[in-house]
């Protein structure tokens, strides 16, 4: 869309998934929001996202079900039935997406990636794009929407609301604010397990933060048996016994619990991403994926990396002259992170937090 003194009277944002790219795309709309006060957005997004920020308020959250194949199409189109918008913004590089945006969503202007990240063919179903820019993480590619919209004040709030009922729960599991450390140990898709680090090594983590930092220690994770049996293998291998709420929690469960929390540690997955949203600092262990353009926002500072050693070992590449967002997915690329990277990360992070100083970057809302 080219910029124009005349704010949109209606918006819609595609982004169906996955957890940790909504939370990417949130800090977007929140920016569009505070630069468009009138506009009316609905987003639409996917059954589980949903479940995570489908009650923000001011915004008209369609659930787009894929679960249900092409009947998801069906009720979309449904849905917005005589619906047309001024502005469509295509923030989803998938052809699952991009149909249902061809199929449902009328608007004059359909605001997609670049034709060099269009991947999927999305190119194909948008008609204006924002500008190429190399190299960027995620979250400030999504920037590019606002920004080619004339909305380059950038605005970090989040601001996901959570049921008081939920912040009970959240109580029970950390009383009295106790410092808690979380640890999210694994990514939950199958495809993803080169992301996972060594369960005994979690659990050598889980001890040192215990007994020599006085740290509660919670496992966190999803309801997969693999998921679950990682948790169980931790469990086994700690001596301090962490609380283990894996398969116990749903995403609101979590975010709160995220909320009371000391720090989180954890490989690249959406819970990085939710800790983020929720203020809290991330000690995100990265071997498998590269930091820069994928690891906690405002976090940064307490990543332990070693992608690029990873790029060079398994992949015989060179992270700074590799395609962007290229993976190393050889399980032993997480084995390079050692537990001595991880615990003096933990040591760094509670002794500044014992000093009072700052956790999460300084990223506050500026000119892009």
């Amino acid at each position: 869309m080219p910029q124009t003194p005349q704010p949109p009277t209606s918006a819609c944002i595609l982004r169906l998934s996955a957890v940790g790219d909504v939370c990417h795309t949130l800090p977007v709309v929140r920016s569009l929001q505070a630069a468009w006060p009138e506009t009316r957005f609905t987003w639409i997004i996917g059954r589980l996202e949903a479940a995570l920020v489908g009650d923000i308020p001011g915004i008209e959250f369609i659930i787009f079900d894929k679960s249900k194949g092409l009947g998801a199409y069906r009720e979309l189109r449904q849905t917005l039935h005589g619906r047309r918008f001024d502005l469509l913004l295509h923030m989803q590089m998938s052809l699952r997406a991009s149909v249902a945006s061809g199929l449902a969503i009328r608007a004059p202007v359909k605001l997609g990636f670049d034709r060099r990240r269009a991947h999927d063919w999305q190119w194909l179903f948008t008609n204006r794009r924002i500008p190429y820019k190399s190299r960027q993480h995620v979250m400030d590619s999504f920037f590019g929407f606002a920004e080619i919209c004339g909305v380059t004040q950038r605005v970090l709030r989040w601001d996901i609301p959570i049921p008081t009922q939920t912040q009970a729960f959240a109580r029970e599991q950390m009383p009295d604010n106790a410092p808690t450390l979380v640890i999210s140990p694994c990514a939950n898709a199958r495809f993803r397990n080169f992301r996972n680090w060594r369960a005994e090594r979690y659990a050598a983590v889980a001890d040192y933060a215990a007994e020599k930092l006085g740290l509660r220690v919670l496992l966190s994770g999803g309801p997969s048996q693999a998921e679950r049996d990682y948790g169980n293998a931790i469990f086994a291998a700690a001596h301090s016994r962490p609380l283990n709420l894996i398969g116990r929690t749903n995403l609101k469960q979590l975010l709160a619990l995220l909320v009371r929390a000391t720090a989180l540690i954890s490989p690249d997955s959406g819970p990085v991403h939710m800790a983020t949203a929720a203020g809290t600092p991330v000690i995100g262990l990265y071997a498998a994926t590269n930091p820069d353009r994928a690891g906690p926002y405002l976090s940064q500072h307490w990543r332990v990396n070693r992608y690029p050693e990873a790029m060079r070992q398994f992949n015989h590449q060179d992270a700074a002259t590799a395609a962007w967002g290229t993976r190393v997915r050889d399980p032993r690329a997480m084995d390079l992170i050692a537990v001595d990277d991880v615990i003096g990360k933990l040591d760094e992070l509670i002794a500044a937090r014992s000093r009072g100083e700052p956790l999460l970057a300084e990223m506050a809302a500026r000119p892009a």
